[in-house]
């Protein structure tokens, strides 16, 4: 039994001076010197395919009332169109198709970019309607970025597209 100690203390030791070795080397740089992250995450919805329609009285009274509504909307949502640039140079132009057995589900839309450090202008357009031409949501914002700095971008539809 004593014989074993010794051996069992150096295969202890071998393996604490990898676990220790591989804790702290070598070194990982998660990003290359003097870049930066461009993180565009954000959930939304589409407007609907076609305008919601007002109930009249006469229709109204023939459904039962648990059924009853004000107005009647279709499921179908617009699909989401999505165009970011950084000095001109798209990073993401994307048309977004909402999901859902209707097509009735929100667009999920996620991009991870790695960028130069430094002074950038970006430029997002965003259209989420069918009935509209061109893009009803646009945002222009010039960014200092420092080397290894995250840049996130968010969208609601009270405040438009946030840069964080």
């Amino acid at each position: 039994m004593r014989k074993r100690y010794p051996l069992q203390f150096l295969n202890y030791l071998i393996f604490m001076s990898l676990v220790g070795y591989f804790s702290s080397a070598p070194a990982y740089r998660h990003l290359p010197e003097g870049q930066s992250v461009v993180v565009l995450a954000f959930s939304h919805a589409g407007q609907h395919v076609e305008p919601c329609r007002t109930v009249s009285a006469e229709e109204q009274a023939k459904l039962p009332p648990n059924m009853r509504r004000p107005t009647e909307c279709t499921r179908a949502r617009s699909p989401i169109t999505v165009e970011l640039q950084m000095d001109g140079q798209p990073l993401l132009s994307t048309v977004a198709q909402p999901p859902g057995l209707f097509g009735d589900g929100g667009v999920d839309i996620f991009l991870n970019a790695t960028v130069p450090a430094g002074q950038h202008k970006f430029t997002i357009q965003m259209n989420d309607s069918v009935r509209v031409k061109g893009y009803n949501y646009t945002y222009e914002k010039t960014v200092q970025l420092a080397p290894a700095q995250l840049l996130f971008i968010d969208f609601n539809t009270e405040d438009g597209f946030i840069f964080k």
